[in-house]
């Protein structure tokens, strides 16, 4: 039995993944419908070999659609997801509306797929932010041995978190750059061309951005709530994938080879960690893959149970698109959403 699948935001960079995700992994869809804001109705999107024209969100009959796919910003989302929920749908939703909403589970499926289940009570399901997805994959396993203590994480985020409007400004501001133009910043504070930016989001009272707190009150709720984090995030001149220096303080003894050994056999994780010339993983070898890769594992010699790790993910995918359709997959194969269908 297939199921009826929209995507909200389908002319967006994650949107357009999300949609070549459903078809890569053969999700069991009968019907996938694109939507987006009445603007863009009528423009063509990729489904595999097929073709699909997005539909105006205003005016579609959600009648039938089994889930919602949502990637169209936290107004959107706070607007029209408990409209699309009341009707029976279950939401899948990108942005960062629902959550810290107890009511609302945020999920990566590697970490805490059992969470899940809590859906039902608003019809509602978060992804969590593409910086904190990839974190908690790689610390999931480990904390699972010895229990982490303190996370700090240094994060080198790529401009396509940023969206389209991003990586346009990166492209057309090295273009500048090359041909001595005057360049201009629109979405960014500062060039982010040949340069680097300590500022994700808005600024908060203590001197933290928002995407900052986000990285430690997301892997709080996912993880563990005594973990304490600490985070800095860096926009950086890279188009697609995010990276992460991150330093773990343990309560238990680990050793490096020990969390080598570790994250090897964990789901969702691939190591590539050789302490050699290229060695190590770069984000433009990550873009398009699904996995978190991990690098760079030391022991810190400063440290009573410390290490150090580099993580490295496709923003696009495990951060977004690809986690939330592993999210879609965990309903299905769970057979949450039969039971759904039969109440």
């Amino acid at each position: 039995m297939g199921y009826k699948i929209a995507i909200v935001g389908a002319t967006g960079n994650v949107g357009r993944e999300m949609l070549a995700i459903l078809d890569e992994r053969g999700f069991p869809a009968d019907e996938v419908v694109a939507l987006a804001s009445r603007r863009s109705q009528g423009t063509e999107v990729s489904f595999g070999d097929r073709t699909l024209k997005v539909k105006a969100l205003e005016s579609y009959d959600w009648a039938g659609t089994d889930i919602c796919l949502m990637s169209a910003g936290g107004s959107v989302a706070k607007e029209w997801a408990p409209k699309i929920a009341a009707q029976g749908v279950v939401v899948i939703d990108n942005s960062s509306a629902f959550r810290y909403d107890q009511d609302v589970p945020l999920i990566v499926p590697e970490v805490n797929a059992d969470a899940v289940a809590g859906f039902t009570r608003r019809n509602i399901i978060a992804n969590p932010n593409c910086s904190t997805a990839q974190l908690v994959v790689a610390l999931k396993p480990l904390h699972e041995k010895a229990k982490i203590r303190r996370v700090v994480v240094s994060t080198y985020q790529s401009v396509s978190g940023a969206g389209k409007d991003g990586m346009d400004e990166l492209f057309e501001q090295s273009r500048a750059v090359f041909v001595a133009d005057p360049t201009t910043n629109k979405k960014f504070t500062k060039r982010i061309a040949f340069n680097v930016i300590p500022h994700i989001d808005v600024f908060m009272e203590d001197g933290s951005t928002k995407e900052e707190w986000k990285v430690m009150a997301e892997t709080k709720k996912m993880l563990d709530p005594k973990i304490k984090v600490t985070c800095t995030a860096v926009r950086v001149p890279v188009f697609i994938g995010h990276s992460e220096a991150v330093n773990i303080e343990f309560e238990e003894p680990i050793t490096a080879d020990e969390a080598r050994a570790i994250l090897r056999e964990a789901p969702g994780c691939l190591v590539v960690d050789k302490p050699e010339d290229g060695g190590y993983i770069t984000p433009i070898e990550t873009a398009g893959e699904d996995a978190t890769y991990i690098s760079r594992i030391r022991e810190d010699q400063t440290l009573e149970n410390g290490l150090n790790l580099w993580v490295v993910a496709d923003n696009l995918r495990k951060g977004a698109a690809l986690n939330a359709v592993q999210i879609a997959e965990l309903l299905v194969n769970r057979g949450l959403l039969r039971e759904k269908r039969a109440a």
